[in-house]
This record gives structure tokens, C-alpha cells and sequence, in this order.
């Protein structure tokens, strides 16, 4: 089973516990994660991206990339590249996301300077995408069967701009899905009419940082909804630290992407 997090990056974030073998399923909860999970996303979509990396000083730098998803069956690949700035320019990023939880997703990273595909290890996906407030795990799906799902104790539902929206934790079963994502605890905040993570708080394993994502422009398109802007805010003592903004354009659904353009030789070859 997988969640994605914000369309083409539909951010779904994890949660655990420093002990995650003391965590309780709730069925209710997990039913609602696994809609979320089943929601319609599309297939064979193109989109524009713009990535606006911002410091704590409110320096700003800006990326133009483009994306590729396509569906295979129940796995997802997703392709990007870089097109601007020129520092870059022609750095791509392949996924194969697959949907067998015993099943390890691929990921790659083409450097143009280098000339050189790199493999993203299991031991690196905690670690930040391309300088973003997003780690390369939030890049893929999450496995249903990885965690328990509960509802945030303190508070079960509420309103958001007149809709009601679930608050759900979920407890990684395992240490190692911690080491992998890098999170240690987080809560999703899922809008009940359409089975949609708006917004979500993600605390790292480590160094005390927490982060934030809102869902700031959500769309309708082709019938399927997308998320045509989001805020990724990094924490640390309530203070921000780094943000990262994603915003998606020209958005196109049922697009002619042959199997053979998730490759590697494309990867290589760029847009």
C-alpha cells in the first residue's frame, strides 16, 4: 500500500516513537490512511515545478525543474530534471516507487558535472533533496504495513476553511523505518471529503528540528485533485530555520510516457 505526499509530491510524512514496539493500531484511523492511500492521483502526468529555496535570513534561490509520473501497475515512476539555474541545470532524479512492501524503492541521481548516476542507498534517504526541506524518502510512497495509525490524543478532528479534517499520527513498527525516513514522530491532518493530506508536522530523529507542511493551493484538475502549491517550513526552538516552497503549473494528465523514459540512459540523456 502507498501514500504520496502533495500530487507530484503529495507529502506524507512519518511517525514513530523513540519506541516504536509500544504503539497500538486504530483501526478507524487506519482505514482513513488507506483511502487516502487509494485516492485517484492521475497517471502519465507532466508538470511544471518551481522550487523556491528560502534561509532564515529570507535570501531566496529559485529552481525551475519539470516533472514525469507514470503508473505501472500498482508501482509509480517519477522522473524530474532541472532546468534552471545553469549550477543545476540537467541534474536529474529518478523514482520507482513500488507498492510489495518487502520491496526496497530505487532512486537515482544524475550529476551533470560529474557525469555520474548515483544511486540513493537505504542509509541516505533521511538526508535533504537537492538542498530542500525535503528528505529523498519523502520523494517516494510510504508502506501502510511500516506503521501503526492512531488519532492525535489531544484532539481527533477540526475545521480547516469550513471542512472537516482528521488528525492522524502514525508509529513506525520498526527502528529501521525511522533511519530510513529520518523522522521520529509526525501528525497528518487529512481532509475527510476527498481523503487529502493538507497539512502535516514532522519532528526529525535528531537535532531537535520540526517541520511543517501545508497544502497552500489545491486544485482540481481533470477531475483528479493536485496540490499546486505547498510550504515545507524547517523548525528549530520555534524558530524557522529554512523553507522550502513547491508550486506546480501546466499540469497535464494522460500524456503519451513510454515505459523506457524512466530509465536510467534517460535519466542521463536529460529533458
Amino acid at each position: 500500500m502507498r501514500i504520496f505526499f502533495c500530487s507530484m509530491f503529495i507529502l506524507i510524512l512519518t511517525l514513530s516513537t523513540v519506541c516504536p514496539v509500544l504503539a497500538a493500531d486504530d483501526p478507524a484511523a487506519r482505514a482513513i490512511m488507506e483511502r487516502v492511500d487509494a485516492r485517484d492521483e492521475g497517471d502519465n502526468r507532466t508538470a511544471d515545478m518551481q522550487m523556491i529555496l528560502i534561509d532564515k535570513n529570507g535570501a531566496e534561490r529559485r529552481r525551475q525543474l519539470r516533472t514525469f509520473v507514470k503508473e505501472k501497475g500498482p508501482d509509480t515512476l517519477r522522473l524530474m530534471y532541472f532546468l534552471k539555474p545553469a549550477d543545476v541545470r540537467k541534474t536529474g532524479f529518478l523514482t520507482w516507487d513500488y507498492d510489495d512492501p518487502t520491496k526496497d524503492d530505487d532512486q537515482w541521481l544524475y550529476l551533470p558535472a560529474l557525469k555520474k548516476t548515483k544511486r540513493i542507498a537505504s542509509s541516505d534517504k533521511s538526508n535533504a533533496f537537492m538542498g530542500s526541506d525535503l528528505n529523498y524518502s519523502d520523494m517516494t510512497s510510504r508502506n501502510l504495513e511500516d506503521y501503526d495509525f492512531q488519532f492525535y490524543k489531544k484532539k481527533k478532528e477540526m475545521k480547516i476553511e469550513g471542512r472537516r479534517v482528521w488528525l492522524i499520527e502514525a508509529l513506525p513498527k520498526s527502528r529501521a523505518v525511522i533511519d530510513e525516513t529520518g523522522y521520529k514522530k509526525s501528525l497528518f491532518f487529512v481532509r475527510d471529503d476527498i481523503n487529502f493530506v493538507i497539512r502535516g508536522i514532522n519532528w526529525e530523529k535528531s537535532g531537535g528540528y520540526i517541520k511543517y507542511m501545508e497544502v497552500k493551493k489545491l486544485e482540481k484538475i481533470d477531475g483528479i485533485w493536485v496540490a499546486t502549491a505547498t510550504h515545507v517550513k524547517k523548525t528549530l526552538s520555534k524558530q524557522a530555520v529554512h523553507r522550502t516552497v513547491l508550486r506546480l503549473n501546466n499540469v497535464k494528465f494522460n500524456q503519451p510516457l513510454e515505459m523506457d523514459f524512466f530509465s536510467t540512459r534517460q535519466l542521463e540523456k536529460g529533458p
